[in-house]
C-alpha cells in the first residue's frame, strides 16, 4: 500500500516511515511543509496519506489546506488527519466533501501500532476513522443531536468511528437487535434514511453532524 507522510517534526516523521514500512507500506513520500504535501500528493495519488494539520510555512493549517486540495483534484483521495488537538472547524471542512477515506486522529490517543494501521488500512479502503473525542467535540450542542438519549449518543459516537453493528454490539455489551433499535430510533431523530451500507451511513451521520456544527459553529 503506498502512502505520503507529511509531519514537520524530523524524528516523528522519521518514525512513521520506519513504522509503516514494517507493516508492508511503500512511503512514496515523506515531506515537511504544506507546499510540498499537496505536490507529493498530485504527483503520487497515493493509496492513504498520513497528515499533519499544522506545517510549515505558518504552522496553523497548511497540511489540512493541501489535503482538502489534492481531494478536489483527486475525489476520494483517502486522507487521515493526525493532530494535538481537537478543532472542529478543521474536522469540518475535511468532511464537508461527502467523500469517502477520511479520518481524523489525536497524536496522543494512538496507543499502539496495530490501532493505528487498522485505521489507515480502514480509511484506504473508503471508510472512516475518527478519535472519539472528536466525534464527541462534532455532535455536542448541535440539535437535533441534543435530543437524542446516552445511549443512543454512545451508540451514534461509535457510528462515526466507523464500527460495525456487531463491533458496537460487542462494545456496548448491548445485543444485535438493541443495537439496531438504537440506530433506528437516531435514524429517525435525525431524520436520515437507514443504510445497510456501514460507510454510507457513517457518512451520512457525519454530513448531518457537521453540517449541524456549520450552522451552529459559523
Amino acid at each position: 500500500m503506498r502512502v505520503v507522510i507529511a509531519e514537520d517534526v524530523y524524528l516523528l516523521r522519521a518514525g512513521l516511515t520506519r513504522l509503516l514500512e514494517a507493516y508492508d507500506f511503500s512511503v512514496v513520500a515523506a515531506v515537511e511543509s504544506g507546499p510540498e504535501l499537496l505536490a507529493a500528493l498530485i504527483e503520487h495519488r497515493p493509496d492513504v496519506a498520513v497528515v499533519d494539520v499544522r506545517l510549515p510555512p505558518t504552522f496553523t493549517d497548511e497540511g489540512l489546506r493541501a489535503a482538502i486540495e489534492a481531494r478536489r483534484i483527486h475525489p476520494g483521495l483517502p486522507v487521515v488527519v493526525l493532530s494535538q488537538h481537537v478543532q472542529q472547524l478543521y474536522a469540518r471542512e475535511l468532511l464537508a466533501d461527502g467523500g469517502a477515506g477520511v479520518g481524523y486522529l489525536l497524536k496522543d490517543r494512538v496507543f499502539n501500532d496495530e490501532q493505528f494501521v487498522d485505521a489507515l488500512r480502514r480509511v484506504a479502503a473508503g471508510g472512516t476513522a475518527m478519535d472519539p473525542d472528536v466525534v464527541t467535540k462534532l455532535i455536542s450542542g448541535t440539535p437535533p443531536l441534543a435530543t437524542l438519549s446516552p445511549r443512543e449518543r454512545e451508540v451514534l459516537e461509535l457510528m462515526a468511528e466507523g464500527r460495525s453493528n456487531a463491533a458496537i454490539s460487542q462494545r456496548l455489551h448491548l445485543s444485535d437487535s438493541a443495537v439496531s433499535k438504537h440506530i433506528a430510533a437516531i435514524f429517525g431523530k435525525l431524520g436520515l434514511a437507514a443504510s445497510d451500507d456501514d460507510n454510507r451511513r457513517v457518512l451520512a451521520v457525519l454530513a448531518h453532524i457537521t453540517g449541524n456544527s456549520s450552522h451552529n459553529h459559523p
